[in-house]
């Protein structure tokens, strides 16, 4: 009917002639005329005609069909897929229990016709229509390059990463040694300065080091990912678990890099991810760079730079740095752990729970959202870093004493003071041992004066005394006010008492 309609609108609306219409159809000159005359002997013209469907203007000109197919009984195709679930059914049987019901039904191929259009409409895929710079679809290969071990000669299995920017087609990959969240990000930081730009979603499985909360409807991406699609102006849109076609783009860049790479790569041996991901390099911008049929023998790059290259946002300034993040509670101290080592936050927040976020330079720790404290990573094990300003007063002021200012202090008293106080600061296995001690001693001088303090701490260093309360002693019996040539004897001098036995004793 539409060869029979686009001649009665050439001959009728375009006023071509018989022979010029016969041209264009590609039918032959009583065709044409055959088809007009039946036209105008039913009292049809152009304007009636439009008005008509196919099968009214077919049965307007032929009038309606006569011996047409006999009606047979149609075959139940839920029925016949629910059997075929069941184990040794086949389509051969279910068709000899359909013909023992109508046994003037449908022959086999029909039976089976049948089935499979009905069977094809219950699997339909929504066609996807790919925007410029819209989305970037992400992947693993299933399949898997190795890299050799020099020492051993074992094959290391390594991961594939794979990107596909679905507009143009346009492919990345690349080996790393695992899926783990670090080279995950890794990946995706290299893979967007190779497209050099950014797309507005980034489309991945929902594998632990990118989702943390796998959902169909709402997944939970992890703390590093959502932060770097904060840091690159994009958003995260997990493919939903089990469903490929969700992300088909990167199944087929999958396939892809499989075929034009992996298999091309196969009987070379490569010792290194750094060997390895040279040769894929390579073999990638010959990927990029063929032509496609489908495209009109456009390469993935021109349709890249035709298509995808001018939607893509720019990339930011500075890099994405990787963290890690982990949740701590602050300690009596005022201090978290994070690998071995221990960082002070603002003492008032003491048994608070905080997040810690750790890049291979800096600690930075939060409350509620809000950044309290920044250091230094350090990676000495079991040591501190503390920042003063963190400390209460009564800690501070204490933590300021040295040995040095200590032994300053001392010397103002007078000479004796600041002896003694050195040889306590000695005499102990650490100098922070002796701090109480000489802290201690000055502070007498509050009470009973600058002179008293330094005469006691003379007659302390005279008879070996090396502590606070041999000083205070002395102070509280005034003995510091007495000569010292009243002193106890010294060590050397030979003692004469009834209760000595002496060395002869013994002979």
């Amino acid at each position: 009917m539409r060869k029979v309609r686009e001649i009665l609108r050439l001959r009728w609306e375009l006023k071509r002639s018989v022979r010029e219409t016969a041209t264009a159809l590609g039918v032959s000159i009583g065709v044409v005329s055959g088809a007009v005359k039946r036209a105008e002997r039913c009292g049809l013209d152009w304007a009636a005609t439009v008005e008509l469907s196919d099968g009214a203007l077919e049965e307007r000109l032929y009038g309606p069909r006569k011996g047409g197919a006999v009606d047979r009984p149609e075959p139940d195709p839920v029925w016949i897929h629910l059997e075929r679930r069941r184990p040794g059914v086949t389509l051969e049987l279910l068709h000899l229990e359909y013909l023992e019901q109508y046994p003037d039904g449908y022959r086999y191929t029909a039976f089976c016709d049948r089935y499979r259009q009905w069977a094809k409409k219950r699997r339909l895929s929504m066609r996807q229509v790919h925007g410029a710079g819209d989305k970037l679809y992400i992947d693993y290969s299933g399949k898997k390059p190795a890299i050799v071990d020099r020492e051993t000669g074992e094959l290391r299995p390594v991961e594939l990463f794979v990107a596909v920017l679905p507009a143009s087609n346009c492919t990345y990959a690349k080996a790393t040694a695992t899926q783990r969240s670090r080279d995950f990000i890794a990946s995706h930081i290299r893979a967007l300065e190779y497209f050099g730009g950014v797309p507005a979603a980034l489309v991945p499985d929902q594998l632990k080091s990118g989702v943390i909360e796998a959902c169909r409807y709402e997944p939970r991406a992890q703390r590093t990912y959502a932060e770097l699609a904060s840091h690159y102006g994009t958003s995260i849109v997990p493919a939903r678990a089990g469903k490929p076609r969700d992300k088909a783009k990167a199944e087929v860049g999958v396939q892809v890099v499989q075929r034009w790479i992996l298999a091309r790569l196969r009987n070379q041996r490569f010792f290194s991810l750094e060997e390895l991901n040279t040769a894929i390099a390579g073999l990638l911008e010959e990927l990029n760079d063929k032509p496609m049929r489908t495209y009109g023998g456009l390469s993935r790059q021109e349709l890249f730079e035709k298509l995808d290259r001018p939607a893509l946002s720019p990339l930011p300034v500075e890099r994405f740095v990787y963290a890690d993040w982990k949740d701590a509670r602050v300690n009596i101290d005022y201090h978290v752990e994070y690998d071995k080592h221990f960082y002070s936050v603002p003492f008032s927040l003491v048994h608070e729970t905080v997040e810690i976020r750790a890049t291979a330079m800096t600690i930075e720790i939060r409350h509620k959202g809000n950044g309290v404290a920044s250091h230094i990573r350090s990676y000495q094990a079991g040591r501190h870093t503390t920042i003063p300003e963190h400390m209460p007063k009564a800690h501070r002021n204490h933590a300021e004493w040295t040995p040095s200012r200590l032994l300053a202090w001392a010397a103002k008293i007078g000479p004796h003071t600041e002896a003694l106080a050195r040889a306590i600061l000695d005499e102990r296995p650490h100098p922070e041992q002796g701090y109480r001690s000489c802290l201690g001693i000055m502070r007498l001088a509050k009470r009973y004066g600058s002179e008293r303090l330094d005469a006691a701490c003379q007659r302390a260093i005279r008879v070996g005394a090396r502590s606070y309360r041999h000083v205070d002693n002395i102070l509280k019996h005034r003995l510091d006010e007495q000569p010292l040539d009243d002193e106890v004897p010294h060590a050397d001098t030979p003692l004469t008492h009834d209760n000595v036995r002496g060395a002869g004793y013994y002979q």
